[in-house]
Order: structure tokens, then C-alpha cells, then sequence
């Protein structure tokens, strides 16, 4: 197999989106979709199926309304969530999980059932490193 050039491994790694890469445009992506906010929306949404902004923020508590903006509008930018306005006195605005954002459901259930029931050891495991520190 012939040596590539740096310059032909990144324009490679461009094509097959290698996130282990530096310059991978899914490093943003996967940034994204790390982030606790969009994962308990993600899980909200899928608990909740069409969801206003106000029961958004009812269900996940402690999201300031600024977060809790940035993130509906950073999914529905990257093609997960759906916003509809509906025309009422107030305007009424719902979210919704696209198919693409319903694909990554069963992922992000995963990881907050993981966490839920994992917490006890992880305290454990902190109080234990913390004691020898």
C-alpha cells in the first residue's frame, strides 16, 4: 500500500469521518451529542412524544431558559428536533424528535439508565479515591 501524505490522511479522514482526527467535523457533532442537556431532552422527548417549551422545562429541572433555548435550537439546527408554532393567544410551540433524533433515542435511554443505576458505585469509587488523595 502506498505512504500517504498528512495532507491525504486529513482529506481521508474528511471523507470516512474519523472522530479520533482533529480536523473530523463529527468531533462536533459527538461534542454535541455528549452534552447532558441533549441527552436529557432527547430522553424527555422520547418519554413525552410532542412536548411544549413549558413542559420541556418542567421535566428537566435545573435547565436555565437560556440552555434549555440553545439546546432546542442546536438540535433542531442538526436535523433531531422539530419545532412547530402553532398560531394561538400565546403562541404555542412544540418539539418533537425528527427520525433522525428518534434514532438516537434507545442510545441515550442507554446512558441515563446506565447512569441512574450506577450512581451508588461511581459515589463509592469517588469516596474511595478521594480518602487515598
Amino acid at each position: 500500500m502506498p505512504t500517504m501524505t498528512a495532507a491525504q490522511r486529513r482529506a481521508r479522514a474528511k471523507e470516512e469521518y474519523d472522530a479520533f482526527l482533529a480536523a473530523c467535523p463529527s468531533r462536533q457533532l459527538l461534542g454535541r451529542i455528549s452534552d447532558k442537556w441533549v441527552a436529557l431532552t432527547i430522553a424527555a422527548l422520547h418519554d413525552g412524544g410532542t412536548l411544549r417549551y413549558s413542559e420541556l422545562a418542567r421535566r428537566l429541572a435545573g435547565v436555565s431558559q437560556k440552555m434549555l433555548t440553545q439546546t432546542l435550537r442546536s438540535l433542531e439546527r442538526d436535523g433531531l428536533v422539530t419545532r412547530t408554532v402553532t398560531p394561538t393567544v400565546p403562541v404555542t410551540v412544540e418539539y418533537t424528535l425528527t427520525p433522525l433524533g428518534a434514532s438516537l433515542q434507545d442510545l441515550m435511554l442507554g446512558i441515563k439508565g446506565w447512569a441512574e443505576t450506577h450512581m451508588s458505585e461511581v459515589h463509592a469509587a469517588r469516596e474511595r479515591y478521594d480518602a487515598i488523595r
